[in-house]
């Protein structure tokens, strides 16, 4: 197992509220719009959700999947990546997240913090966009430290490395940073 992530965030109490209005994914698949946004409402940005997760669940369907629990466990990681990236409005972010937070397979999700401190630290070259720097995570990082270096990298993100004014002096990687000096382009 990748990952124990067990915290109790507005995600996880949107995903509880979801399953328990509407239990199946079929029934997700079926609901009238404003009655899935109300489900996952906690969870933030209900509306656009709604119609998201709706869309991916019936193109799911009419491409002859099951939409039971088990649909995509079933299926190899690259076949399930190429399924996820074919859906309505899932790109290469979104698949990552499915499959390394829900499927537990070895997948590396890159938001605007991963790759904003990727950049800064050199990980990646400065013109690299997050598709990029995704697929550079993908092939180098070890299968069991990607989810803790994701959730490191977007912590460090948010809390230190933050995009207009970066806590340089506070930073534990101050010593590896090619940037520390260079206020200019942090």
């Amino acid at each position: 197992m990748l990952s124990q992530h067990t915290s109790d965030t507005n995600r996880d109490r949107a995903y509880a509220d979801l399953r328990k209005r509407l239990p199946t994914w079929d029934d997700v698949a079926d609901a009238p719009l404003p009655v899935l946004a109300r489900a996952i409402r906690r969870g933030g940005l209900g509306p656009t959700k709604a119609v998201r997760i709706r869309a991916m669940l019936r193109a799911t369907r009419e491409a002859g999947m099951p939409l039971d629990d088990r649909a995509f466990t079933r299926m190899p990681d690259q076949e399930l990546w190429d399924t996820l990236l074919a859906l309505p409005g899932v790109g290469p972010k979104t698949a990552a997240c499915v499959l390394l937070f829900s499927l537990d397979r070895p997948y590396f999700p890159v938001d605007t913090h991963v790759h904003r401190v990727a950049k800064r630290l050199g990980l990646v070259p400065p013109r690299a966009d997050a598709v990029a720097t995704q697929a550079a995570f993908q092939s180098s990082v070890p299968e069991a430290d990607m989810y803790r270096l994701h959730m490191n990298l977007i912590r460090h993100g948010r809390a230190v490395c933050v995009a207009q004014r970066p806590r340089c002096s506070e930073c534990v990687l101050r010593d590896l940073c090619p940037r520390v000096g260079v206020t200019d382009s942090r």
